[in-house]
């Protein structure tokens, strides 16, 4: 309104020095669209030199694409000159001019991302994933942090779509790592905060993948604070998401079987190591430990450890030593402290509900493992190894466990261990069976009369 004003009032100069304001354009861009050298022009905005002649006038109004409407009403001496001007005006269509066309494919086709930025996200995020069981949650935590808030800057600007849609994905990950990290340090809101932040970017980009990640990292927050149903529900919405592809190995044995098995449903959880087995047989998986944190599928001795696992909450200890047993070489091979760590205290802990109870061995067997350089502890090692003391309640006045317990209590005095001994909600240890407290009594002597401890 303000153009069309200076034009009606034949303001040129004004009206040039205004119309380069508003499209950033040089006096150089401006003479060139409307014919104008650049000097006069520059003679026109600084008031010096004013543009009267007809003639002139209407080949500048055409080379700006001035509509009819917003034209000012020329007048001149000349009737036929000021009708011919007026005619060449009206019968101009609006063409918008080259520099503007150009500048406007500049504008759709930036970015603020380019392919090393990107390629330098995912390498980062590849980084963690590899370094994450040697190093931990608590001195990755910020790198992931730094991450996603520079993400969600790059996100803030203008982007073509493949490239917003890298960034989407980046973005996803970055919180799904944060999510798994939050379940590791046992801040189960913070965890599911970022899980519920990660799939909605997942959700818009229709990265199904992902997607069954997230809920696989849904279903162990509420497993590790024992809400088993909701862990098992968590997992069966990720399965449906795709229940032939390979991320759903995870979803059934770290998900199904495991919840399933802590409600005691054997047949259930049997069904998912089945699932999880038929799948890993469908699929080219990696048949070593695979980093627990990985986006990629379930690795097979991975899967055998959970099926371990299972096996210690449904009371089967010669299922759990079998298991171990099938991967104990891939175990010792791993670099991963954390998955020697677990699949031990399971055996650890079948050792003590067996038939036979070796608690000599079984103690031990903890001590190794805590005393052993595992880097920073997390959730469910805290979890398995005060669970492992609560079950040797009942010889608690042999040395082997005493010895155990003043091991425990010195690793849980650790700040990052101190942390997560009140989040290890798992707790209700599996009690020895009376045959097995029969068959200690006879092999270790009178035992305490008091039946084994729970543990929140």
């Amino acid at each position: 309104m303000e153009v069309k004003v200076l034009l009606a009032n034949w303001d040129f100069g004004a009206a040039f020095r205004r119309i380069r304001q508003i499209t950033h354009l040089r006096q150089e861009d401006l003479a060139s669209l409307t014919g104008l050298s650049q000097p006069y022009l520059s003679a026109l905005e600084s008031g010096t030199r004013r543009l009267t002649h007809v003639e002139k006038i209407g080949m500048v109004l055409r080379g700006l694409g001035v509509p009819a409407d917003a034209a000012p009403e020329l007048v001149a001496t000349g009737p036929a000159r000021l009708h011919t001007a007026t005619m060449a005006i009206a019968r101009e269509p609006a063409w918008e001019s080259p520099v503007e066309v150009a500048r406007r494919l500049h504008t759709v086709a930036s970015s603020n991302t380019d392919p090393s930025t990107l390629l330098v996200i995912q390498e980062t995020i590849g980084g963690v994933v590899e370094r994450y069981e040697a190093e931990g949650p608590y001195s990755l935590v910020g790198e992931v942090l730094e991450v996603r808030r520079y993400v969600g800057e790059l996100l803030e600007g203008r982007q073509l779509p493949r490239q917003r849609e890298a960034l989407f994905r980046l973005a996803s990950q970055a919180s799904a790592l944060l999510a798994y990290m939050a379940v590791n340090a046992g801040r189960e809101l913070l965890a599911e905060a970022y899980c519920a932040e990660a799939a909605e970017l997942a959700r818009h980009i229709d990265d199904r993948e992902l997607g069954m990640w997230i809920q696989g990292t849904r279903s162990l927050n509420a497993y590790y604070a024992g809400r088993f149903e909701e862990a098992a529900a968590f997992a069966d919405a990720g399965v449906a998401l795709d229940p032939g592809h390979p991320q759903a190995i995870r979803l059934q044995a770290n998900g199904r079987a495991r919840a399933l098995g802590k409600l005691g449903d054997a047949a259930g959880a049997e069904r998912a190591i089945e699932a999880a087995l038929d799948l890993s047989g469908q699929h080219n998986v990696p048949d070593g430990l695979t980093p627990c944190i990985s986006f990629a599928p379930y690795a097979l001795a991975r899967t055998l450890a959970n099926a371990a696992t299972v096996h210690v909450a449904l009371r089967t200890p010669h299922r759990v030593l079998g298991y171990a047993d099938e991967i104990d070489e891939r175990v010792r091979q791993s670099d991963s402290a954390w998955s020697r760590a677990l699949v031990r205290l399971d055996v650890a802990t079948a050792l003590l509900t067996s038939d036979r109870p070796d608690v000599e061995q079984a103690m031990a067997l903890g001590r190794e493992i805590l005393e052993a350089d595992g880097g920073a502890p997390i959730r469910s090692v805290v979890q398995r190894a005060g669970d492992l003391y609560a079950l040797a309640a009942p010889w608690r006045d042999l040395p082997t466990v005493r010895e155990y317990g003043e091991v425990l209590r010195v690793w849980q005095s650790a700040p990052q261990a101190r942390a997560l001994v009140g989040s290890a909600k798992l707790a209700r240890p599996v009690p020895p069976t009376r045959r097995a407290v029969d068959a200690a009594h006879s092999r270790f002597g009178t035992l305490p009369s008091q039946p084994a401890a729970e543990h929140d």
